[in-house]
């Protein structure tokens, strides 16, 4: 017959599985000592890196790029709060802000030419138009910069935002409209057309196969948004549908 284990035996087991939890714990704070440590002296690194190149930082693009790439990885937002010390060290608060009132200048501007749809590398050229107009020739702007800046103009509500359509072309929104499945892909439908051109109920519903109440359940809001244009006067025998923002350029 098996004895069974012993009071003393049971109590020792304990005390072991006690001292390597114990010591687990020991080695996991002092991983998470030697991290932070790491990461502490990474920062500091950082912030001499951006004294060191702060010039570089705010006029060239790629340089930009890549110095927000390495503050990302460490969580470091230097465009969080144009109060911040980052802000303050490297003026990337003014930078984003002036970009920011130009991208909205730019938008209402073209916004009776294109119905508040306007694609993102034509902003960014028009934006880099007007920063040359006025001396600021040295600062290069990419897409990127436009992207950032946006994303940090949502503070204004849903008036400015990025919309993704035809599988990969960026437009900038600059009017208060959320787009569902249905309008992106009347847009989409435009955009794919070899030669942008007006486009008539008939027309959606036989690119897209869908009905015709879905067709203009889709066209009504993007109407009354000013995203689309009709042209009551069409050769083809019914309303066409123009939409500047994809046919600006």
């Amino acid at each position: 017959m098996r004895r069974g284990v012993g009071i003393g035996a049971l109590q020792a087991d304990k005390l072991r599985q006690q001292k390597f939890k114990e010591k687990g714990e020991d080695v996991n704070n002092m991983q998470v000592s030697q991290m932070k440590e790491r990461l502490d002296i990474f920062r500091q690194s950082l912030e001499e890196f951006a004294i060191k190149h702060k010039k570089d930082i705010n006029k060239n693009a790629e340089f930009r790029h890549q110095f927000q790439q390495m503050c990302s990885k460490i969580g470091v937002d230097p465009l969080a709060s144009n109060k911040g010390f980052w802000a303050e060290l490297l003026g990337v608060g003014d930078f984003y802000y002036e970009l920011g009132i130009q991208i909205i200048e730019i938008c209402l501007k073209t916004r009776n030419q294109n119905g508040g749809l306007i694609e993102l590398n034509e902003l960014t050229e028009r934006v880099q138009k007007t920063r040359n107009k006025y001396s600021q020739k040295d600062y290069e702007i990419t897409t990127d910069d436009i992207k950032r800046s946006i994303k940090h103009l949502k503070v204004l509500g849903n008036g400015f935002q990025l919309v993704m359509v035809g599988g990969g072309r960026y437009f900038v929104q600059s009017v208060p409209c959320e787009m569902n499945a249905d309008q992106t892909s009347i847009l989409s439908s435009v955009l794919a057309k070899k030669a942008l051109e007006g486009m008539t109920v008939s027309d959606f519903e036989r690119e897209l196969m869908w009905s015709k109440e879905r067709v203009v359940s889709a066209l009504r809001p993007l109407i009354m948004e000013g995203f689309a244009w009709i042209d009551t006067q069409s050769p083809k025998g019914e309303d066409e549908y123009w939409f500047p923002g994809l046919i600006s350029q």
